[in-house]
């Protein structure tokens, strides 16, 4: 007793957390040798009524109030319980109004509480016979059903978690378990989220091997703290793995979370065939715009397939007519439509002799075909052409002239042979090579074996000569 009496914080002066302790261990010890009951201190934070998050000002606040309460001095007819509570409020303020000796409480708050070797009974509930299907019977929300039973061990659990919260408003942000009728989405999904995860705030501090409080060594009560927070963390560790084994025994066995499996499925599937009905429907219409696009193109074929075969018809029509009054009509006007589709055409004239024009749209100077007439007029009135036409007026004066001066004249044909007629109606027609390079053409020759044989044979310019290599039998 005179131990104690010297080790108590009113009487050494002295209200630090380390006194305190100290003065509670040697309580114990006076207990445990006279088998009284075990003497506890009460929470400081308890005590001023404060959350263990309080700021200093809240502190000196409540600590102002309780001490006008219960001084002495004030309660005259109950001055022994006043004396008492009044020491503790100073006690209480002592401690968390110094920022070192606050944050050690903190650190100790459950070895102090419950001390190094008390007989503090961890009272936590026994989740191993909730293990097995036997617990329950049904499930209903009774009593004995399956709601009931882990709704009611799930309540105890988090109830046990209550005094070593920060907040005791924390718990009731514990999500609940619910019973068989609660939504997934609001309910269900939350409570799974929580205790999955589920980690317990209890210190196990009842369960250090050694006492703190009698060691004086700094280094020693170091290494005694590491050893004494492997043996919490074991603790823990073991608790939580407890708790979250038994979240998913249940979870596996709740009518609700099969439900919710089940609909996710349903749903799953009907993704799975709208996709396929959506990548089957994409396909027919890419299959359908093929078709269309191959219909398109045969058609615009067909149509300029027509339209050529219509021209070809007209050709042959108007090189019939001219040639009707011939007995080798058929075969003249074959002959012409032959040369039509080469843009070059041949006719008789009234005294049986072929002549020769060219297409209106080709251009003899240039050697250029042209699609429509403006484009042909536009040609003529360019700059390069006038002087690509009077080039090859140049070179046909330069021809002519030499032709002269070499006497370069057709023989006539004696007049004894017989084929002379046949000769008369064909012409053979000379063509010049282009040079590489050049917009030049050297006029072909017509030779012809009519009476005015004696006289130069004139040069007509033919077309495509620089691009059909054709033989005079062509002709």
């Amino acid at each position: 007793n005179a131990s104690c009496a010297r080790l108590h914080p009113a009487v050494c002066g002295t209200f630090s957390a380390r006194s305190q302790f100290r003065f509670q261990s040697c309580v114990q010890k006076l207990n445990d040798g006279l088998s009284l009951p075990p003497l506890t201190m009460k929470c400081h934070y308890e005590v001023l009524g404060l959350a263990r998050t309080a700021e200093d000002d809240e502190i000196k606040k409540a600590y102002r109030k309780l001490a006008l309460r219960w001084h002495p001095d004030k309660n005259l007819d109950n001055a022994e319980e006043a004396n008492q509570q009044f020491l503790l409020v100073q006690a209480a303020y002592d401690v968390l109004s110094d920022g070192q000796e606050r944050a050690w409480y903190d650190n100790h708050r459950e070895q102090i509480l419950r001390g190094g070797h008390t007989n503090y009974e961890d009272n936590s509930v026994d989740l191993f016979q909730y293990f097995t299907t036997s617990c329950y019977k049904g499930f209903g929300d009774d009593g004995g059903g399956f709601y009931g039973v882990y709704g009611e061990v799930f309540h105890t659990i988090a109830s046990e978690e209550i005094e070593f919260l920060e907040d005791e408003g924390d718990f009731e942000g514990i999500p609940r378990f619910g019973n068989s009728g609660s939504d997934y989405e609001t309910e269900v999904r939350q409570f799974y989220g929580y205790w999955e995860g589920f980690c317990t705030k209890k210190s196990y501090a009842w369960l250090n091997p050694h006492n703190i409080a009698e060691i004086r060594d700094r280094r020693i009560l170091k290494a005694i703290e590491r050893d004494n927070k492997k043996v919490q963390q074991k603790a823990r560790k073991e608790r939580n793995e407890e708790i979250r084994s038994l979240v998913l025994f249940v979870k596996k066995r709740d009518k609700r979370v099969q439900a919710y499996k089940k609909l996710l499925e349903e749903r799953a599937e009907q993704n799975r065939i709208k996709s396929a009905q959506n990548r089957l429907e994409q396909i027919r219409r890419k299959q359908r715009e093929i078709e269309e696009q191959q219909r398109n193109s045969s058609n615009v074929f067909n149509e300029a397939y027509e339209e050529q075969l219509r021209k070809l018809e007209a050709s042959y029509a108007d090189a019939s007519e001219e040639s009707s009054d011939d007995d080798t009509g058929g075969d003249s006007a074959v002959q012409a439509m032959g040369d039509a589709m080469n843009g070059l055409i041949i006719s008789q004239d009234e005294n049986g002799e072929e002549s020769f024009y060219v297409d209106d749209l080709y251009c003899v100077a240039c050697d250029k075909m042209f699609n429509n007439k403006k484009s042909y007029e536009n040609h003529e009135s360019s700059r390069k052409h006038k002087q690509n036409v009077e080039l090859l007026r140049e070179q046909m004066r330069k021809d002519d002239d030499q032709a002269a001066a070499n006497g370069d004249a057709v023989e006539p044909e004696e007049p004894g042979i017989e084929d002379a007629s046949e000769l008369s109606e064909e012409e053979e027609v000379v063509k010049t090579k282009s040079k590489k390079g050049k917009n030049k053409k050297k006029p072909a020759k017509r030779v012809s074996t009519s009476d005015e044989a004696e006289e130069p044979a004139l040069d007509i310019p033919l077309p495509g000569t620089s691009r059909v290599e054709d033989s005079d039998d062509d002709w």
